[in-house]
């Protein structure tokens, strides 16, 4: 089983290209566990929201792969929770970098528009950019390689296409 994980910052396509890689191509795939966290629970959170979201992600996760599926996309992991306790509170806790990593990782650039939905917090082009350079520190940080993904909507689809395909054979 290959696991593929979409990271970056708010906004940039990715549950939205993991819905439908799903829904055209069959491949299964985590929901982020956090975007349900908030919208249950709301946005305020504390570094506690925070560590619980990783560990509903990592379950979710979990769950999602022991029907073994030859491929599995993750929407997020508990790298990006890092990248979200950095932003929020200046500290990523160790606890978030035990989880097991993906295979691979694709870092999405904020280089399309921000659409805010009640859930997103970084819509500024400073906050995004700082947002995203702190989403790629946490792949740095653990060592983890990285494809980046960027351009317009059908350039970033047709970009992972390829690498799952390469992934894949």
């Amino acid at each position: 089983m290959i696991r593929v994980c979409l990271h970056g910052a708010e906004s940039t396509g990715k549950s939205v290209l993991a819905a439908r890689l799903e829904r055209e191509l069959g491949i299964p795939w985590v929901p982020e566990y956090g975007r349900e966290y908030a919208e249950t629970r709301g946005t305020d959170f504390t570094m506690a929201d925070l560590l619980a979201i990783a560990a509903g992600q990592d379950a979710a996760m979990r769950a999602a792969s022991a029907a073994r599926p030859p491929l599995l996309l993750l929407d997020t992991d508990p790298l990006m929770t890092a990248a979200w306790a950095e932003m929020l509170f200046g500290q990523a806790p160790d606890a978030l970098f035990a989880y097991p990593k993906a295979d691979h990782y694709l870092l999405f650039d904020p280089d399309v528009p921000w659409v805010g939905d009640g859930t997103r917090f970084f819509g500024t082009d400073e906050s995004r950019a700082r947002f995203a350079a702190t989403a790629e520190e946490m792949l740095v940080r653990v060592g983890v390689a990285y494809e980046r993904v960027s351009g317009s909507w059908a350039e970033r689809e047709a970009r992972v296409r390829a690498l799952l395909g390469e992934w894949t054979r």
